[in-house]
């Protein structure tokens, strides 16, 4: 059975007050669940919040990561300083990286190779623009963006691989893709997967939906064959959304 997960997005929101205040309400109040549950603060509060969650089973994650292990990289944080602090799953290629930050599919490529490497879980975005959809390339997009920084690996690292597909036209903007959208899709990512590696790899990885998941529409997403989860961003801030999204999977 592949695991299931619900991940809260942060991004660059709450201070360390805020973050400390919402973690205290969700370690109290987390319902019971199959579900691995996941939050990712900003930098600044990771280890505070290690710290806080130290007797949850929420886990926390890093938002981000560079590929070298050291060196005159200002402002980055390596892999080795993720794990210091007890963090030990990192989110690479969101699309507001992609799209803010110009992280092209090589530079992916590299981060992913360093968190293989380092034995750090990756959740591994990807997912098309709208005007790819309107073209009908969605599909050719996402098996592009899994090649360039997936199809390299060793068939063993898969186990440290958790994809989150993203339609980028459904991030922050209240869009969101049907179920039979998300379930078209992920279906598709897993066939990709099963060509490229074996049938094996492609049904035991989770694959998350990102993309204005909330509560009213959690529990129809979450019910699709091939989708395990969710990469949740803005209703993960708001506890009681968070938690009504953790109940519906």
């Amino acid at each position: 059975m592949r695991t299931k997960i619900v991940a809260g997005n942060w991004k660059m929101n709450n201070n360390r007050q805020q973050t400390e205040e919402l973690l205290t309400t969700l370690s109290a109040r987390l319902p019971e669940t199959n579900a691995e549950v996941m939050v990712a603060p900003a930098f600044v509060n990771l280890e505070a919040a290690t710290k806080k969650l130290s007797d949850s089973s929420i886990e926390v994650v890093a938002q981000n990561m560079h590929f070298a292990d050291s060196g005159a990289y200002t402002g980055e944080v390596s892999a080795a300083m993720l794990q210091s602090i007890g963090v030990h799953t990192v989110i690479l290629g969101h699309s507001e990286r992609r799209a803010s930050f110009g992280e092209s599919d090589e530079l992916l490529a590299k981060k992913v190779a360093t968190a293989i490497k380092n034995k750090m879980r990756i959740i591994f975005c990807f997912g098309e623009e709208l005007q790819d959809r309107r073209a009908a390339k969605h599909f050719e997009v996402v098996k592009r963006q899994l090649s360039a920084a997936l199809f390299s690996l060793a068939p063993e690292a898969w186990g440290q691989i958790v994809l989150a597909y993203e339609p980028v036209w459904a991030i922050g903007t209240g869009e969101t893709a049907s179920p039979a959208q998300a379930q078209e899709m992920h279906a598709f990512i897993r066939k990709t997967i099963s060509g490229a590696f074996n049938e094996s790899i492609a049904n035991s990885v989770t694959i998350l939906y990102g993309g204005s998941v909330k509560p009213d529409n959690a529990g129809e997403i979450f019910s699709q064959p091939d989708v395990d989860g969710g990469l949740i961003g803005g209703a993960s801030l708001v506890a009681d959304d968070f938690i009504a999204i953790i109940n519906a999977i």
